[in-house]
């Protein structure tokens, strides 16, 4: 994967693809032809892709790959590192779970777990708030004077963040912290104890396809989703003033985004009383149970952006061309 990156993102889309057939082929030999553990299987696959869809892993590889581009540097594989940190701590939960019993020590974990990978996420959520706002409001003043449009500001956008991401390999520490939660890599793990108990006698290579699948399976959505914001940002930037606005636009929608999965993580975490006050709360809830849905909708939304300004930009250039 990492000399794929040299050859650009077919090549990196088609060696992940093929991690994904590999991996498939590993769950073939090891888990056999049992009803049960290939349906656990493609759950596990399932769960994954899913996962790459969530909405703090579009914006945390937003953020990181709109920045990256502006530095000059390549972030094609934003999305992979992220998503190998995070399978990480599915990998461990599920080897945990191997050697543990399950009760007990799990649910201790998922509530200190799941407050630290929140706060690390909100934090993150917070940091990207702060940094698009600050990017909106320079792109809009130099709209409103297009003699001094400013260049790409240097930097990382977060400032103190900028000294420990700085490279696409740095999102893997990220990706773990993220993990952390634990909501997911518990679900996993269960899983694969689950297909132990279905068929006795599978050992631990098979017990580990699970996780493996998952992983696969969240690293190709999340390298597609870097990819294409890879397309969509470099469009951006190939002139002064349609690059500006362009990008104000990316700025807001990424502001919004941010704040908006900030707040559901949040709400996700106060009290059950307090979280059924308003109205507010209770569509944060709601939103929170649908996080792959709203994450989908981020990315139309970005598309929608893009396909806008690429339609608006060939009609000008029409309109100008001789006839």
């Amino acid at each position: 994967m990492f000399m794929a990156a040299r050859h650009g993102p077919y090549a990196i889309a088609c060696a992940l693809l093929l991690a994904n057939l590999v991996a498939w082929a590993w769950a073939m030999t090891t888990l056999g032809c049992a009803p049960v553990l290939l349906g656990a299987a493609g759950l596990a696959w399932t769960f994954g892709l899913r996962h790459g869809l969530d909405a703090d892993h579009i914006v945390a590889i937003d953020v990181v790959t709109r920045r990256l581009m502006q530095a000059g540097r390549a972030p094609s594989l934003v999305g992979l590192f992220f998503s190998l940190g995070h399978s990480t701590v599915v990998v461990l939960a599920t080897l945990a779970l191997v050697a543990l019993p399950v009760q007990g020590w799990l649910e201790q974990w998922h509530l200190v777990g799941g407050g630290f990978g929140t706060l690390v996420s909100a934090v993150f959520m917070l940091a990207a708030v702060m940094a698009n706002a600050r990017m909106a409001l320079g792109q809009w003043r130099a709209l409103r004077q297009p003699a001094r449009l400013p260049p790409p500001p240097a930097g990382f956008v977060f400032g103190w963040a900028g000294r420990w991401i700085g490279r696409s390999w740095q999102m893997y520490p990220l990706g773990f912290l993220f993990g952390l939660g634990f909501d997911t890599a518990s679900e996993i793990g269960l899983l694969g104890m689950a297909a132990v108990q279905a068929h006795h006698g599978l050992g631990l290579a098979g017990v580990m396809t699970f996780p493996l699948l998952f992983t696969t399976g969240m690293a190709l959505v999340d390298t597609l989703d870097t990819l294409l914001m890879c397309r969509a940002y470099g469009w951006g930037m190939r002139s002064g003033r349609r690059r500006v606005a362009y990008d104000l636009g990316i700025s807001l929608v990424s502001l919004v985004a941010a704040a908006g999965i900030g707040a559901i993580e949040l709400g996700q975490k106060l009290p059950g009383n307090a979280a059924q006050g308003n109205l507010l709360m209770r569509s944060l809830m709601a939103a929170g149970d649908h996080l792959a849905g709203v994450g989908a909708g981020i990315v139309l939304v970005f598309l929608a952006l893009w396909g806008g300004a690429v339609v608006i930009s060939r009609r000008q250039a029409n309109r100008i061309s001789p006839t």
